[in-house]
Formats: structure tokens, sequence, C-alpha cells
């Protein structure tokens, strides 16, 4: 293994309490790719910035090879004392860096260099501050959420820059696509503590959950065992004579262990409050037409929302996806058209800024709305510090103001809020911005099981396969296309010219007219399936088949309790064998559902 250029050994960190770092560890080589995963709060944030050099530990080893080079994005970028992006962005450079490249990424990220950073956009704060980390490329770049607030072209585009560079990655984000798409070992902050995986994010979650069972196992046999020597101890006769005395004392030990065991933490406890059922029609709009002085922002746009479906709605930053989000909600008019609401909807919405309470409102109040300290959940009363806690709040937090809560509480707090009333119709705007990457799974549970409609704006490509039934994509000039599936579904009936990735690096808004096919609803698709979409139709099966039985053989090896502790080399084969076929077969079965729609909505379509 090559020798590591920065590396923080037995790192101890306490902001009072528990400590959030306990003996944590990082080791990055040059040219090395690593993601860093572990709950919100974990402390990865905090262990990147004493990577970093900007906080120091309490205790512990921080080793830099002289001459390294490291550049550091946060999460929540400060672009305050700066008179212009340019300045800011030059900030970063050291004495030999090339100003052209501040110039180039500029330009690609759609940056005004002469604009004030005060006047900057979300999106465009995390653009210039990423400007400022890539542009003296360096020899180490940690990367706190850097796809925060960035559109899917951007990302895109982001993953390709980074893949080209030389400098060694670690990668904080709860874009799962992202990080399989560019670490090759990972990293996991738990309790305090890290683990190293010598794989990408794609083997993490299988290697994470057979951990955690092993640990779960060792965790009830020590409860056994303290159980056993309990009775002992209680009913012995001899258990006070001398030559008893280490037996005592190991059982003491055992106990001491079992109170000082930092469990596991504490899953988000996610349930939405359903309303009554909604009318099938939940809404339609016909001819819709938005602008804003010279600039159309939808143009001609008809589409049908029934109860069920999950829209996810995507595009550049600026396509007007929120606008959009607005027009069929009815909580903006068109300038021509119209939009008919179903019968009986209670909508519930998920801003985006998450900006509609003052940072003095404290936790308590924004849940309950300053009325006592009752929350009314699935229409039952419930004290609001229980409510807290299915979301992974302290009682202690309870009188905490929301202006000093980090990027993923203020999330899940504006998530209890919204799924505490009662809906038929969720409209979420970037609801997985901050989120860790359990909290996204339950989140993604929850709108599989909930009984309503959904319809959301993300740049999250993984969030929107696993949860969305179709694709409302910008397309240029206030064209908005539909398309059934998720992203990968979108791309692929797109077709080859932008699914190879070219065509993705342009925001969505500029990329011609003629990159995507005319389809609609109702699937006017006018051409023939090409040879190779046949072909695959019929081999694809077959391959699922032999996939099945891959993933069969993976997890009948897994089932064996004892192999990671015999052969972990084994265990973490077959691990990553697992997750490989799995991640094959997903793919694989969007790929053959998307030709099978695709095959009957040209058989049914009339000829040209």
């Amino acid at each position: 293994m090559a020798p590591p250029i920065l590396s923080l050994r037995d790192i101890h960190l306490t902001f009072g309490g528990t400590p959030l770092l306990d003996g944590a560890e990082l080791s990055v080589a040059e040219g090395e790719r690593l993601c860093l995963v572990g709950r919100n709060g974990s402390g990865k944030s905090t262990l990147l910035k004493i990577a970093a050099g900007l906080i120091e530990a309490d205790s512990g080893e921080r080793f830099v090879q002289p001459g390294t080079t490291i550049r550091y994005l946060p999460q929540e970028p400060d672009v305050s004392g700066h008179a212009t992006v340019r300045a800011y962005a030059d900030a970063g450079l050291a004495p030999g860096d090339d100003p052209h490249r501040v110039t180039y990424l500029l330009e690609r990220l759609g940056l005004d260099g002469a604009a004030d950073p005060a006047t900057l956009s979300g999106g465009e704060t995390r653009r210039a501050a990423l400007v400022r980390a890539l542009a003296p490329d360096p020899d180490i770049l940690l990367l706190d959420e850097p796809t925060n607030h960035l559109d899917l072209p951007t990302i895109e585009w982001l993953e390709g820059e980074l893949a080209a560079m030389r400098a060694a990655l670690v990668l904080i984000s709860h874009d799962r696509r992202f990080l399989a798409s560019l670490s090759r070992a990972t990293l996991w902050l738990s309790l305090g503590s890290t683990r190293r995986l010598e794989r990408g994010f794609a083997h993490f979650e299988a290697w994470r959950d057979e951990i955690l069972d092993q640990e779960e196992r060792q965790h009830r046999e020590l409860d056994r065992k303290i159980a056993r020597e309990t009775e002992w101890l209680r009913y012995g006769v001899t258990a006070r004579r001398r030559r008893n005395q280490g037996r005592l004392r190991a059982l003491e030990a055992l106990r001491k262990e079992r109170r000082e065991r930092r469990r596991t933490t504490g899953a988000v406890k996610i349930a939405a409050t359903e309303g009554e059922l909604s009318g099938k029609l939940v809404i339609e709009a016909k001819n819709l037409h938005k602008a804003f002085g010279d600039r159309t922002i939808v143009r001609d746009l008809s589409t049908r929302v029934q109860r069920g479906d999950r829209i996810g709605i995507v595009g550049a930053n600026g396509a007007g996806k929120t606008t959009l989000l607005n027009l069929l909600t009815g909580a903006l008019q068109p300038d021509s058209g119209t939009v008919r609401l179903g019968a009986s909807l209670q909508p519930v919405t998920l801003d985006q800024k998450r900006e509609k309470l003052g940072p003095r409102t404290t936790l308590v109040d924004a849940l309950t709305g300053g009325q006592g300290d009752q929350v009314v959940v699935q229409g039952k009363g419930r004290h609001v510090v229980g409510y807290m806690k299915d979301f992974l709040f302290l009682p202690a937090q309870a009188r905490t103001p929301i202006g000093v809560l980090s990027g993923g509480e203020r999330g899940r707090l504006m998530l209890a809020r919204a799924l505490a009333r009662p809906s038929n119709l969720l409209v979420l705007d970037e609801p997985t911005n901050d989120l860790d990457l359990e909290t996204l799974d339950l989140l993604q549970e929850l709108l599989a099981e909930y009984q309503g409609t959904v319809m959301l704006v993300s740049h999250d490509r993984d969030f929107l396969d696993r949860v969305v039934t179709s694709v409302i994509a910008a397309e240029g000039n206030g064209r908005w296309v539909e398309y059934a599936g998720g992203y990968a579904d979108m791309i692929a009936q797109r077709g080859a010219e932008e699914a190879d990735g070219g065509a993705l690096e342009q925001p969505v808004a500029k990329r011609p007219k003629a990159a995507a096919p005319q389809r609609n609803r109702q699937g006017t698709a006018k051409r023939k399936l090409s040879f190779n979409e046949k072909h695959a139709l019929e081999t694809l099966p077959k391959t699922m088949a032999g996939l099945h039985e891959r993933i069969a053989e993976f997890q009948a090896a897994l089932a064996d309790s004892d192999l990671f502790a015999r052969d972990p080399e084994a265990f973490n084969d077959a691990a990553a064998g697992l997750e490989a076929a799995q991640t094959e077969l997903a793919a694989a079965e969007e790929k053959w559902l998307a030709l099978e729609i695709l095959r009957e909505e040209l058989e049914d379509s009339p000829s040209s």
C-alpha cells in the first residue's frame, strides 16, 4: 500500500458529554479516491476540518507530508469579505498556480467573476466555492457535500472533472451515484471511531449491514453471559469465598462493558400523516404558458396527474423547476392555459430553502406552532419531545434555536413538520439536501408506502430512480417533456446521444431540441425498435435469470454467520459479488422495463 501523504491517528474530540470522535483515523495516499460516510451528527464534517487543519483535536496525531497542498470545500461556504466572485476564487490560489484555471472554471460553471458575492444564490455560492477549491490543482481535495444545490448537468460535469484530476479525493456526500462513481475506498465513521473498506461506496452497504448484524449477535451473547453470571452471583453459596472473587470481578467487568457500550445511534422513525383519499384525478393542466419578461419558463405544457403518481421534475438550475411545481399545484397562476385541481386535495409542501421559520424559533415552537407541548401525528396527540426523538433530536435540544442547527438537522426538522400535517399530496422541493443516507432510505420507504400523490424536484439521480414513476424534464426554451420511469429511464429514452455523458455537460435548458425524441404521456413516438433494442428484449430475460442464480449463491455464502470471523477476505468477496450482481440485475430490469414500455408504445401508436 502506498505511503500516506495525509494521516490522522487516534483522534479524540469532545464537545461536552459524549465524545464526538473517539479514536478516529484517516489515511490518504497519493491519488486515492476515498468517501467518508456516516450518520448526520456522527462527526464527518468535523473529521474533515481536522484533516484540513482548520480545527484541532483534543488528542491524536495529524501528519501531512511536507510540500503537500490541500484544498477544502466546506458544507456551507462563506464568500463574505471579497469584492467580487473572481477575488474570492483567486484568494484560493498559491504562488505558481495558473490564474487561467480560475477563468476556465468560472466560465464552465456559468459564474460572473465581476458579481458581488453577497448577491449569489445558494447554488451560485456552491459553484464559486468549487472554483476556489478546484483551481489550484492541489494534491488533496477535501470536499464536504460538493453536490448540494447543484443541478444534474453540473453534478455530472463535476464527476468527470474530479475523475480526471490527479488530486487525491476525500468525499462526503448524500448522493449515492456520485460516491459510487468516484470512490475506490470507503471510510465509515460510526460512534466516534472509523472502519475502512478497500472498496468503493457501491460495496459499502452490504459490508456495513453484515458488521452491524455481527455486532448485534455479540451484544446478545454479552447480555446472555451477564444473565448467567448474575444468576450464579445471586444463588451461589460460595460467591463470597476468596477463590470466587475472580469470577465476581469478571462479572463486574462485563457489566461495565455493557454500561459503556455505545450502541448504534437510533434510527429515524418517519411516518406521514395521511389525509382522506383524494379524487382519482389530482391535477389536469392544459396548454400552460408562463413567462417572466422576455424569458419563457413554460410553453404549451399539458399533463395529467392521477392519485398515486410520483412525479419528478428535473432540469438545470434556472430552468424553472420550482415555477413549474407552483403552476401545477395552483400556487402560481399561468399567463395562459388552465390548471384543474382534483377534489379533496390536502397538499403539504416542503420548502426548498427551508427558510419559512426565523432562526430564533425553537425546535418545540417549530413543531407545535407555539401552541403547547403536543403534536398531532396520524390523528393522535403526542408529546413534542417524543416526536423529536423519532427524528433523532435529543430532549435537551427542545429549546434550541433553529439558527444553530446543522444542515442535516434542519432537513430533519422540516421533514418532521411537513409529515405531521395530514396530506394526500406531498410537494417536495429538494427534499434530499443535507440528509444522511439512512434517512434517505427511510424517506424512500415512506414515499413508496404513501397512499397519496407525490410531486418532487430533485437533483439526486439515485433518489429519483428509486422513488418516481415518471419524470418531467426541461428541454429548453420553456419546453418540458414527460418520460415514464426514473432518471435512468429518461436517459435511455433520450437515446445514446445523451447517455454517453457528453450532452449532459451542457445545462439542460441549452440542449438542442432534437436531442430528445418526441414523446408524451400517450407515447406518440414514431419510430421502430432498432436491432440492438430487439436483441436486448430477447436476451435480457435470460441474463436476469442468471443474475438471480448468482445472487442466491452469494446470499447462501453470506448466510454462514462465522464466515466473516473465519475468512474476512472470502466474506468481502462474497459481499462485493452480491452487491455487484444486485446492481447489475437492477440495471438489467430497468433496461428491460424501459424497452418493453417503448415496444408497447410503438405498437399502439399510429404510423407516421
